[in-house]
């Protein structure tokens, strides 16, 4: 007896407690050089830049086809997060409130981010003294995008032409739409939709292995995206607009830091320094390409590792990508008032309320225009304000730099408001949420996913009315 009790205790630990964390624990320390990379790449890319600006410049594409690669994979992480999601749940209006809460919380964090801007600019006043021109206006004109649509238009182009043209065309609201529907229907399905979901289930499995393949790719795409920002803006547009631009990354910071610090410590009881900390990677990612695109798959994960049920991830992250877009808020607020200024023509608060109210609907329908920052406040003060057109091209030479503070504020905020929706709606496991950023449970970057949580071999989710998996046998 004591020989197989002490075989079967040598076979416990090797099975159990050897197998999991010790694989982790290699992948870790790989990625941890790529990001290592990452950081070079980032100091190399603007070397070039200062020193040859137009090989910087022709490096772009490097940066380009990176962020492509990421864009690519984003529909189908959408598609299969949520129809897992929300076919784990038991009563549809779980997923209804998630949506509602998420909604009225981006609408509310918009106000506030546009507020804060409006009191920024008004106090700053950057662009006093500045001359437009000929060539200056051009530029502005040239940047009124016409891919921006009235709100009607925005509501409806939502629908795809086709159920797969969501996958292919990339507006991440079609997909969003898509897989809300083939959701619900699973889940109206019950056990005969089981099969179905253990197949997304491996898809999904399948997507991520590919996106953890494409971050290889990163520090190239770091390298060409920082070279070429570098190479075209050079040191002169930031010296004659280091203001507004320094104004623009105080406002970010103070909104990330005491707005949403705040809101985080007393919704949720974190603390947004080690939630970062959690996320540096992703804020690394988006620093080296100006786009907080690059990061929305790797937030879903690491999102439902931190501990926030599928269905509260899948609604939010994506939904928030298009209308939680904080840094957008603030970039149009200040921009605005350093053009009217720089015009020489200032806006009494009553013409600037109207303007920027306007603005926060303009951003809506221009969620998902290539550079929307930029096209968004060009269109809008077109269809508005057109007078002040002209001086959009003042700040063409330093938007990219502009743009890396939008897309990290932008970040931010989508993932604070995960966690607060998260909570709101009791869909977090608030000690997973404390073990994963003490670092007991760290993220698997070589897969994206939790193998415990994932469905595998002959075994699939059972609806719950919490919204929470249980793995059954099938």
């Amino acid at each position: 007896m004591p020989t197989k009790t002490s075989r079967r205790a040598a076979v416990a630990a090797s099975t159990t407690p050897n197998t999991a964390p010790a694989a982790p624990a290699g992948k870790r320390d790989r990625t941890h050089y790529l990001y290592i990379a990452v950081i070079a790449a980032v100091a190399l890319g603007i070397a070039v830049g200062l020193i040859w600006p137009d090989l910087g410049v022709e490096l772009k594409p490097l940066g380009t086809g990176f962020v492509a690669l990421i864009k690519m994979m984003i529909s189908p992480i959408i598609f299969c997060t949520i129809v897992l999601g929300i076919g784990s749940v038991r009563k549809a209006a779980k997923v209804g409130a998630v949506g509602g809460i998420a909604l009225g919380y981006f609408l509310v964090m918009s106000l506030v981010a546009l507020s804060i801007g409006l009191v920024v600019g008004n106090i700053l006043h950057p662009g006093d003294g500045l001359h437009l021109t000929d060539a200056i206006k051009a530029t502005g004109h040239d940047q009124v995008s016409d891919e921006a649509l009235p709100p009607v238009e925005f509501v409806l182009s939502i629908i795809p032409t086709t159920f797969l043209s969501a996958f292919t065309e990339g507006q991440v609201l079609q997909t969003l739409l898509v897989a809300l529907l083939a959701g619900f229907a699973l889940q109206a399905m019950g056990n005969v939709g089981q099969p179905v979901l253990r197949g997304i289930e491996h898809i999904q499995r399948l997507v991520f292995r590919i996106l953890a393949m494409v971050m290889w790719a990163a520090p190239i795409g770091a390298f060409g995206a920082i070279a070429a920002v570098v190479g075209s803006a050079g040191l002169d547009a930031l010296k004659s607009l280091a203001v507004l631009m320094l104004g623009f990354y105080v406002t970010c910071f103070l909104f990330v830091f005491i707005v949403l610090g705040v809101l985080l410590r007393a919704v949720a009881g974190l603390n947004i320094l080690v939630l970062f900390k959690y996320l540096a990677r992703e804020f690394l990612l988006i620093l080296s390409t100006s786009s907080s695109e690059s990061a929305l798959p790797r937030l879903i994960a690491k999102m439902e590792h931190l501990g926030v049920s599928k269905p509260v991830v899948g609604i939010t992250v994506p939904t928030g990508y298009s209308f939680n877009l904080d840094g957008t808020m603030i970039y149009m607020t200040m921009a605005s008032l350093y053009i009217a200024d720089a015009l020489g023509t200032p806006m009494s608060i009553g013409e600037q309320i109207p303007l920027l109210l306007f603005l926060l609907l303009a951003s809506k329908g221009a969620a998902g225009v290539s550079g929307a920052g930029l096209a968004t406040l060009a269109g809008g003060l077109q269809s508005h304000k057109p007078a002040l057109v002209d001086g959009v091209g003042l700040i063409v030479g330093i938007d990219r730099f502009m743009s890396e503070a939008r897309a990290l504020t932008n970040f931010a905020g989508n993932a604070v408001a995960t966690v607060l929706v998260g909570t709101w709606t009791k869909e977090i496991d608030k000690a997973r949420v404390q073990q994963v950023l003490a670092g007991e449970l760290p993220f698997d970057e070589q897969t994206l996913l939790d193998d415990g949580e994932t469905v595998t071999g002959g075994e699939v989710p059972e609806p719950r009315e919490d919204g929470q998996k249980e793995l059954a046998k099938a």
